[in-house]
């Protein structure tokens, strides 16, 4: 376990800006607080902005994909300290994500706007989302999730745990509780304009997209354990047919 001190420093920067930018996408999607939102007023032309948006969007998706694919791990921790090779991911999603809420450009008018009632419940989902999503970092190793862990804040965990798939808890109600929460929080909302829409769908699309990379390479990891597990429990919503597939404690 590493102890070194700047170590420390670097994977606590990367998870203090974590916190920073996870409270800072629930103010812009909320439509609160910050400056620039997910459906403020239109800064630019229409075309522009659905260019702008696109490539944040892209940069995002990209960069948390290819980071998170075990081969360019292996290529990092070559190159870097392996005890920041998380925190490296951790990082690159922070400055990612910050540069999508910045430069992020409005557009197009409204979609729907609920008042009364409707606006509640929109608005204790949304909430509940963001619960969801942040209880499930904890559901198996929240240090380990942000790279504190590998960085040597706390001890390492057990080999003979970390090898075993974790099917309790959250996980025993669906398989990615983490991205459940997202798209509740995504969608949850009494206004939604054109911008938030596309936001929504892009997101959306990324963590189908990206559960199905995620599930082969666990399928690779945990084999019929897995497909056992997948066969009873489904990826996201509960109460729809489970398909095979397979989950992990992060990206």
């Amino acid at each position: 376990m590493s102890r070194r001190p700047a170590h420390l420093l670097v994977s606590a920067a990367a998870w203090l800006g974590f916190v920073v930018v996870t409270v800072w996408t629930m103010a812009f999607l909320a439509g609160v607080v910050v400056p620039r939102t997910v459906d403020g007023p239109d800064r630019t032309t229409t075309a522009r902005a659905v260019a702008i948006d696109l490539a944040l969007l892209l940069l995002f998706a990209v960069q948390h994909s290819v980071m998170a694919r075990p081969q360019v791990k292996s290529w990092l921790s070559r190159r870097i300290p392996p005890a920041l090779e998380r925190t490296s991911y951790v990082l690159a999603t922070d400055i990612c994500l910050a540069l999508l809420l910045v430069l992020w450009q409005p557009w197009g008018g409204q979609i729907w706007h609920a008042d009364g009632p409707v606006m509640v419940v929109a608005w204790s989902v949304f909430a509940a989302g963001w619960a969801l999503a942040i209880t499930a970092t904890f559901a198996i190793d929240h240090l380990e999730l942000m790279g504190l862990r590998q960085a040597g804040w706390t001890p390492a965990r057990d080999p003979g745990l970390t090898s075993d798939l974790y099917v309790g808890g959250l996980h025993a109600v669906v398989r990615h509780p983490l991205m459940t929460g997202l798209v509740l929080a995504f969608w949850a909302t009494p206004r939604m304009s054109a911008s938030h829409l596309l936001f929504a769908l892009a997101a959306t699309g990324y963590i189908a997209v990206g559960i199905r990379f995620e599930e082969r390479d666990l399928r690779n990891t945990f084999g019929a354990s897995y497909d056992d597990y997948a066969a009873r429990v489904p990826a996201l919503l509960p109460g729809l047919p489970a398909r095979v597939g397979t989950r992990s404690p992060g990206g």
